[in-house]
């Protein structure tokens, strides 16, 4: 099998070509011979499977850490949250 380009744009399925594995003979009718009879194989390296360990990781965490957002809603509540302006404006022109 045989992939061509990088990586697709979003939202799209991914098509694959077959790549032809031998040689037909006009006679046999479309069919290989079984010397070119072969199997797709697949090896992930080692850094690949960590990072699909980290992915099934990721996707169990909460998306909302709830413990952030009550720890927020009572600081301002309690009128201990302070908003640094100079902070803010610097991270809004870093976005620019």
């Amino acid at each position: 099998m045989k992939i061509e380009g990088r990586k697709p744009p979003e939202n799209q399925e991914v098509q694959l070509r077959p790549q032809k594995l031998g040689k037909q003979n006009p006679g046999t009718s479309g069919e290989v011979s079984s010397t070119a009879k072969q199997s797709d194989q697949v090896n992930l390296s080692g850094k690949a499977k960590e990072l699909n360990e980290l992915k099934q990781v990721i996707n169990q965490l909460p998306e909302v850490r709830t413990d952030k957002v009550e720890a927020l809603k009572k600081a301002i509540e309690e009128g201990r949250y302070e908003i640094d302006a100079f902070k803010v404006a610097g991270k809004i022109l870093e976005e620019l």
